[in-house]
């Protein structure tokens, strides 16, 4: 059993990640660490795990874990990432995992040196949703792809919150744009060549709040939008010459909607549905990790795979300071 310690207790540690290692077959959380002894011991007794740290330092410097799980504010990430590998810890880091190209290059310096494991949390990389799309695409269920959709949007305005604080890492592009990002290339095994994009910044916060994507795939094109002052939407689309493919529920499966695929031929008039009661991608993420970690061959979100992502997301940002196109 891989041994995780959680640095922090924030929410989605509580809410998801937490119960859904405890649930897992090869892990389990070991200890709680928060800069508040007693938030950590409450976190601890919720989900029986005999350790409680006042400090993420004690915590990393412990023998009772082999791995952390880091779901800190996004420019901590960086920093706490380094630091448990140099302590020799296996890491699952919430995305993104940075939040500049160039700081995924210090991770993988930082893995290879320690000789550990650096993982960016994408759950949705383990979930059997998109396995499906991946089969669909590589079978030619739908011809040749020629077109990608996709928009990721809700709402929140509360200026507490982090992820509308720029110095937290905030904004829609690190938060949601990722999973777009990440989803579209994970697909199709493509990689980006050029991005056209426009981005608006809220005038009180200062973060990115809406972005509308035209990414140049070569073969094919995907055009996106993110926002966090929009209703809630999620959807992926996959437009090929003999049909579609849309995904009902890209992103947070686990509660959206319906975790289904729907299939539709060129004519549409014949469709397929392809359901999923129950992705669990948060257990089989962390199953994946621990598996991986402890020398199984396991399939996980490379470190190379987050610098691709991330330079994807980086060339949005610049084009959407210029006109014309920019090159990823």
């Amino acid at each position: 059993m891989l041994r995780f310690g959680i640095l922090s207790t924030a929410k989605i540690g509580r809410t998801t990640v937490a119960p859904a290692i405890q649930d897992a077959e090869n892990c389990v959380v070991s200890a709680i660490a928060s800069r508040d002894l007693s938030r950590a011991r409450d976190m601890a007794d919720r989900f029986s795990v005999p350790h409680a740290f006042g400090s993420y330092e004690e915590m990393l410097a412990s023998d009772v874990i082999d791995a952390v799980y880091i779901p800190l504010p996004s420019s901590q990430h960086v920093d706490w990432t380094i630091k448990a590998a140099q302590a020799g810890k296996h890491v699952l880091c919430e995305k993104p995992i940075a939040l500049k190209a160039e700081d995924i290059e210090r991770l993988i310096a930082a893995r290879d040196a320690n000789k550990v494991l650096i993982c960016e949390a994408f759950m949705i990389a383990y979930a059997p949703v998109w396995k499906k799309v991946r089969e669909l695409l590589a079978d030619g269920a739908i011809g040749t792809l020629k077109h990608v959709q996709g928009a990721f949007t809700y709402f929140n305005r509360d200026a507490e919150n982090m992820r509308n604080i720029p110095e937290l890492g905030g904004g829609g592009l690190p938060d949601i744009g990722v999973y777009l990002a990440m989803a579209s290339r994970m697909a199709t095994g493509t990689e980006p060549l050029r991005i056209q994009a426009t981005t608006e910044r809220d005038p009180e916060f200062g973060t990115d709040i809406y972005s509308s994507v035209k990414a140049d795939f070569g073969s094919f094109d995907f055009s996106f939008y993110v926002a966090t002052q929009m209703a809630n939407r999620q959807v992926m689309v996959f437009h090929g010459t003999e049909g579609f493919i849309e995904v009902k529920s890209p992103f947070n499966a686990d509660r959206w909607g319906a975790e289904e695929i729907e299939l539709t031929n060129q004519k549409h008039d014949v469709s397929q549905i392809f359901r999923f009661q129950d992705s669990r991608q948060y257990k089989r993420q962390a199953e994946a990790f621990a598996g991986a970690a402890q020398g199984e061959k396991a399939e996980v979100v490379t470190l190379e795979n987050s610098l691709l992502n991330q330079r994807f997301i980086d060339a949005i940002y610049r084009a959407s300071e210029k006109g014309g196109w920019e090159a990823v």
